[in-house]
């Protein structure tokens, strides 16, 4: 691990393993202390530096710009999200998924970064490396940051990037996971700088018994992975980074005792796959004629941000289980009744949800004081430019779904959104939104601001109230 000097908190702009600018000339003296007019320091060294902000801005309602094909019903009982305008940036890295353990700190992979003197890239091939964070603190915009231990190394090969993805923290054990990702972070096709394209298989779960300092490895590896996917290398997978249901404090409100993961994936002959991108003689992006396209490229159809469908397992979470696909049951449809349906064969696993070229990053949270599941989705194709997030609610993990906010151009470019249940208000109507932003900006010549203001890749987490029909903002917000 190679520690840059004199940089606390260092920003390697998400999930471009070669993106880890020193930018030496341009260094401060004191880089702890931003200097009066702090506007010739390049964007990402501003943006470390920024870390650990308390911010307050006007409240506002995120408009709602459901498309017309969304197969999801609208929420009956919530209506949108209104942010408070109290939010805070903590550090300068990204993948955040915070698990409440029973000792009431919160503890979250992260990765692309630095936090607390230490810094990893996870997109390094055969020396990926991901790092693990303890969150301490009742208070969101109070919370100290500590690593465990130092980040952890773990060959990505084939692949070129190995990231965190489900993490859960359940009866003092810290169960880890990683994916795959692929063919790299920067790849080029047809003229256009794609980031991670193709989501790969998932090498299981790491295991710390202390706390998260010490590990035990995975017995899997990317050619091994714990589910029988994919076909071949770079097909397309179905429990692609497989994100744990946030069921609060040691799973408390698990409705059986059980782990939950969510997984985006896609099909391997996909009726309406992503299109083929070109720039035109304006910089514009614009779609290519498929015929014109000769290469297997599969241009992101299934990425690190985006998919087709989600689906769902579950596991009795232990050291020995963990690990082990046999013990492992999937989502398999419904049965004539509706019911749902479990099976311990992966071959017929069936989507959760499904909603062409209109998926990716999925996390889900039960929200104890509405009784009800909130998950959030990402697709971020092509991977590179703005973003779409929304917002499903349901009364049970395996639904029905139904949509309560379509927000178009989060961030503008904000991923890895989740809700994590230690900051969720008694009466379930307010919440703090975790997430990333715009780690990509001027790619492919694609420009960005970051809204809400604040987005950045690293740490961001946004207070949100879910408004019901009818309702309007709160006129003072406290």
């Amino acid at each position: 691990m190679t520690k840059l000097k004199s940089f606390p908190i260092l920003c390697l702009l998400g999930l471009l393993p070669t993106a880890a600018f020193a930018f030496e000339k341009d260094r401060p003296a004191n880089p702890a202390v931003l200097p009066p007019n702090p506007n010739h320091l390049p964007r990402s060294i501003l943006a470390a530096l920024e870390g650990n902000k308390i911010a307050t801005t006007n409240g506002f309602v995120w408009p709602s710009a459901i498309p017309a094909d969304c197969p999801f019903p609208h929420s009956p009982t919530l209506k949108g999200i209104y942010f408070t305008g109290r939010n805070h940036a903590y550090c300068g890295c990204d993948t955040w998924y915070p698990s409440w353990a029973a000792d009431g700190n919160l503890y979250s992979p992260w990765a692309d970064g630095g936090v607390d003197g230490m810094v990893c890239s996870a997109g390094r091939g055969a020396n990926s490396a991901t790092g693990q964070a303890e969150m301490i603190g009742d208070d969101p915009i109070q919370l100290q940051l500590h690593n465990t231990s130092p980040p952890k190394i773990a060959s990505a090969l084939p692949y070129g990037g190995r990231y965190p993805c489900g993490s859960l923290v359940y009866n003092g054990v810290w169960y880890y996971g990683t994916y795959c990702l692929g063919p790299s972070g920067g790849y080029m096709h047809n003229g256009i700088k794609w980031n991670w394209p193709n989501l790969g298989p998932m090498p299981g779960f790491q295991i710390s018994r202390d706390d998260g300092k010490t590990w035990e490895a995975s017995p899997h590896t990317p050619d091994n992975p714990l589910f029988p996917e994919p076909a071949k290398y770079l097909g397309p997978v179905k429990m692609g980074a497989p994100h744990f249901v946030d069921f609060g404090k040691n799973m408390e409100y698990s409705p059986d005792g059980k782990a939950y993961l969510l997984g985006m994936g896609a099909e391997e002959n996909d009726p309406q796959p992503r299109p083929c991108l070109r720039l035109d003689a304006s910089g514009n992006l614009v779609e290519v004629d498929p015929s014109h396209c000769t290469n297997d490229f599969a241009h992101a159809n299934l990425s690190w941000i985006s998919a087709d469908q989600v689906y769902l397992a579950r596991v009795q979470p232990s050291p020995e289980t963990i690990n082990d696909a046999k013990a492992y049951e999937f989502f398999a449809g419904r049965d004539a009744d509706g019911r749902p349906v479990w099976t311990a064969d992966f071959a017929k696993i069936k989507p959760l949800l499904e909603w062409n070229n209109h998926m990716g990053c999925v996390t889900a949270t039960y929200n104890p004081g509405l009784k009800k599941y909130l998950m959030c989705v990402t697709d971020g194709w092509p991977t590179f430019a703005k973003m779409d997030s929304y917002i499903l609610e349901a009364d049970e993990i395996t639904g029905p779904w139904r949509i309560v906010t379509y927000m178009k151009d989060f961030g503008e470019q904000a991923y890895f959104l989740n809700f994590p249940s230690k900051f969720i208000s008694p009466d379930g109507r307010t919440l703090w939104l975790c997430y990333s932003a715009n780690f990509s900006p001027g790619w492919n010549g694609v420009k960005m601001k970051l809204n809400p203001p604040g987005g950045r890749g690293g740490l961001r987490l946004h207070e949100i109230q879910l408004l019901g029909p009818g309702e309007n903002p709160p006129a003072n917000f406290q």
